[in-house]
């Protein structure tokens, strides 16, 4: 190998990001994605904080602009559709539930795509299935039969990660459920959400609907409360039966969600869990975003680990021409060394599942009362320090300049 090679399994979030970092050091970058091409779709996220100077910093932020989505907040309503609170995208300063800047996730992996496609090496349709490491070289074979030696492999395949499977050990050891289950599609706006994410809440149920870029159409999640259950992740049918027996007359606009979750072309289902580590590094492997640390969709930090990571990461490997073996395991236990603080952060979770999936009628109530007293005089600081200020938890170094870390809240 001549020019030093990143091999990144994922072309999600992550991996793209993390590419476009390494191509400006100099590196030759492969990304392997078992799905036939991008992504579309997917839920709402948001750009905040130090993920937001992330993108800032890649010049991408305008076109983040132009596709994010007009949101207004979030409202808790009534079985009968009447709101029982609203947080409205102002508060906490445009970072409180709904963010100022949210985007559909299948859009920002678009342009993240877009903007590495012309450099990076994509090969879709393809997975990793053997990883074998030497001294001098990661030797990874892909199941169309490539053979294909790196400097470094990076799993960037999410909390299902084959990478960690193949190089750390079974699932099981890392991947920390927390009591529930959601699932995410395209269905009908029957509300007339204008802007609002709309979210009912029943013991142990939540049921939402957030606005898309079509007026028609909504972005949906149907969760629930359970034990660990055993299903089969590529029988959609199987997911589908078991939201019917969880909503199936639970009330507001469940039953056209279940219509509409029958129907999806995008539909999600996945548990509700987070990915703990000691480390995410292991020789010439190492883990990025979901697959090393995945606070799970509750933080809403999924996004900012993800693009700080592979921040962090490329920045410590530094320039291409200068890597070598020594300096691969300095640069990874750098890379942890900086991201473990904002991951343990990012994965603390004060309340746990219980104030998106209440498990009494009182406890809804009482949680709806907090919502609007949060964003009150005098609870307003203490709620906002201790609930939105995460993503701006991280110190980003100026890898560029190799000066001082940028303040949080910068916009180098």
């Amino acid at each position: 190998m001549t020019q030093r090679t990143v091999l990144i399994s994922g072309a999600g979030i992550a991996g793209p990001s993390l590419a476009y970092w390494l191509h400006r050091s100099g590196y030759r970058v492969i990304v392997v994605e078992v799905a036939p091409g991008i992504r579309p779709g997917g839920q709402t996220v948001d750009l905040r904080g130090a993920g937001r100077r992330v993108v800032r910093r890649m010049g991408l932020l305008g076109e983040m602009n132009e596709r994010s989505l007009d949101q207004k907040g979030v409202a808790w309503v009534r079985r009968d559709g009447s709101r029982r609170a609203e947080m409205p995208v102002e508060a906490f300063h445009g970072n409180g539930l709904v963010s100022k800047l949210e985007i559909l996730r299948g859009d920002l992996a678009d342009v993240l795509y877009r903007a590495t496609a012309e450099y990076t090496d994509y090969r879709f349709d393809n997975r990793i299935t053997a990883i074998e490491q030497t001294d001098n070289a990661v030797n990874v074979t892909l199941a169309d039969g490539t053979e294909v030696p790196a400097d470094l492999v990076v799993g960037a395949d999410g909390p299902h990660s084959a990478v960690r499977r193949l190089v750390f050990g079974p699932e099981e050891r890392f991947v920390k459920p927390l009591g529930g289950y959601n699932a995410w599609f395209t269905a009908p706006d029957t509300v007339g959400l204008h802007g609002w994410y709309l979210m009912y809440q029943a013991p142990g149920l939540n049921a939402s609907m957030r606005s898309s870029h079509d007026p028609q159409k909504a972005k949906a999640g149907l969760a629930f409360r359970s034990d660990p259950i055993a299903y089969d992740r590529r029988d959609l049918d199987e997911q589908r039966e078991l939201l019917t027996q969880y909503f199936a007359g639970a009330g507001w606009h469940c039953d056209a969600l279940l219509a509409a979750a029958a129907d999806a072309d995008d539909f999600y289902f996945g548990e509700f869990a987070q990915v703990q580590m000691e480390t995410f590094s292991r020789g010439r492997v190492t883990l990025v975003g979901d697959a090393g640390y995945c606070a799970s969709p509750l933080s809403g930090m999924g996004t900012s680990l993800a693009l700080v990571g592979g921040y962090v990461l490329a920045g410590e490997l530094g320039p291409a021409d200068s890597l070598d073996a020594e300096r691969i395991q300095t640069a990874l236990q750098k890379y942890e060394a900086v991201m473990r603080p904002y991951i343990d952060r990012c994965q603390d979770l004060p309340n746990g599942i219980d104030g998106y999936l209440p498990k009494s009628a009182t406890d809804i109530t009482i949680n709806a009362q907090a919502m609007k007293w949060m964003q009150r005089w005098p609870f307003r600081p203490f709620a906002e320090k201790k609930w939105f200020t995460t993503a701006d938890a991280i110190v980003l170094p100026d890898y560029d300049s190799g000066s001082a870390p940028a303040s949080p809240g910068s916009s180098r």
